[in-house]
């Protein structure tokens, strides 16, 4: 059975925090922060979140602004309007049409181990017509 996803921690609009961050279970972050983020669990960036920070992490969900290098040990998911500037390195990354990458991507799951399974999608909302 899947443990069920809490968040534990909200920095809201208009708030800012420097320093380091170390977490567990999900914090969402829709403020300004500075500084090291490291955790067991998942980060959130809000629309409105702005990072400057190397994050490392076990999972990341972007709708706001990254500035600096992220490393999630299961998935990084880019939501429009998300921005992200620096490198990113995770087994499994999704990015919504729209959403901007200025940076390297890898795909594996350790730096030490490379795995046979990665994954990138780039989301597009409109079909195809044949």
């Amino acid at each position: 059975m899947k443990k069920k996803e809490r968040l534990k921690a909200f920095l809201g609009e208009g708030t800012s925090f420097e320093g380091k961050l170390c977490f567990e279970d999900t914090i969402e972050i829709s403020g300004y922060f500075k500084g090291d983020i490291s955790s067991s669990g998942k980060l959130i960036v809000g629309n409105k979140g702005v990072i400057e920070s190397n994050i490392h992490v076990k999972s990341a969900v972007i709708s706001g602004e990254v500035h600096g290098n992220i490393v999630a040990e299961k998935l990084i998911e880019f939501i429009v309007p998300g921005k992200m500037f620096g490198d990113i390195q995770a087994p499994t990354v999704v990015i919504q049409k729209g959403v901007i990458l200025e940076g390297h991507c890898r795909t594996i799951s350790n730096p030490t181990e490379p795995s046979d399974v990665h994954t990138v999608t780039i989301l597009d909302d409109k079909k195809k017509k044949k």
